[in-house]
């Protein structure tokens, strides 16, 4: 066991499994007391059962750490707010909050429908305000706390994940909102872009076709082939980043994004102008129809051109 966090407190979102089980795990071997909170639906958010939650309370005691159970929701204000609370209530004080929690309901556009969209906004971009908000009252308060929230590559757009994509993009400007709204308190606010492999990333399919590709000694050489090297994604990997996240070392860094990728981790930039046309007066659409071809639009690439027939 570590000190690094010793006499904090944390409460991690989506903690039964995955990312969020490691994550639990890996800060209360720093030291940290921990909120494992999990409705423990499945991956769809259905259903709920509490055994996914109470396990991993039991391995972090097993490990000689303090935890506790909470099994809300995080879709409903209520819920989130009963989450911190559970920290206060039984540590006395929260120190870390980690947003982990999320939902599948993967679909084109075109046939989306609007319980699928309103089911993985809600628990994904309202699940990280629920939270957030009542755990920005304490760290005011206090002055001092540390949030992490989980974004993903896919709101950089990915395809039959329209919803998912809105939320996890959203929650990055919700990050750099909150860092700027809370900072001034000695809070900060960062979020990750995880590459992991968990059951919501990982489809029997997708693992069936990386244990072939192994058994034939072509583990490493998998992502070759369209098939992503499950050997180098664990959830365990992006854990320590988290941890770095909420120690005094990481005190200055605020409002960021990092893609944390095995032992990759890189800093996303801030998004500015990239190149820019300008003119006294008002574009007409002529002009435009003239030079964005040959300025702002050199070079462009349609992500997915229409195929030939």
């Amino acid at each position: 066991m570590g000190e690094r966090l010793k006499g904090k407190v944390a409460v991690v979102t989506g903690a039964g499994r995955g990312l969020g089980r490691a994550h639990a795990l890996a800060l209360a071997a720093e030291g940290a007391k921990v909120v494992v909170n999990d409705l423990g639906g499945a991956v769809d958010g259905t259903g709920a059962d509490k055994a996914p939650a109470d396990e991993v309370v039991e391995e972090i005691r097993k490990m000689g750490g303090e935890a506790v159970a909470n099994y809300d929701s995080v879709a409903t204000m209520e819920g989130g707010e009963r989450v911190i609370k559970t920290a206060v209530d039984n540590f006395g004080r929260l120190d870390i909050l980690l947003n982990n929690a999320g939902v599948l309901r993967d679909r084109m556009v075109f046939n989306m429908t609007e319980e699928e969209w309103d089911t993985v906004i809600t628990v994904h971009l309202k699940g990280h305000f629920a939270c957030t908000k009542l755990a920005c009252t304490i760290f005011r308060q206090q002055r001092s706390g540390r949030i992490i929230n989980t974004s993903s590559e896919a709101g950089l757009g990915n395809m039959g994940q329209a919803n998912y994509s809105a939320a996890k993009e959203g929650i990055v400007g919700l990050t750099r909102t909150v860092a700027r709204d809370i900072g001034r308190y000695g809070v900060t606010c960062n979020a990750i872009r995880p590459r992991a492999a968990t059951r919501m990333t990982v489809t029997p399919e997708l693992q069936a076709a990386w244990e072939k590709r192994a058994k034939a000694g072509m583990g490493g050489l998998a992502a070759e082939f369209g098939v992503p090297d499950l050997s180098t994604m664990a959830p365990e990997a992006i854990s320590p980043m988290v941890v770095f996240l909420c120690t005094d070392e990481a005190a200055n860094i605020n409002g960021c994004t990092f893609l944390v990728s095995g032992g990759d981790v890189s800093l996303y930039s801030e998004p500015g102008n990239f190149r820019t046309i300008y003119k006294e007066g008002i574009w007409t659409v002529d002009e435009l129809c003239e030079f964005m071809p040959k300025t702002l639009a050199a070079g462009l690439e349609n992500p997915a051109p229409p195929k030939t027939q």
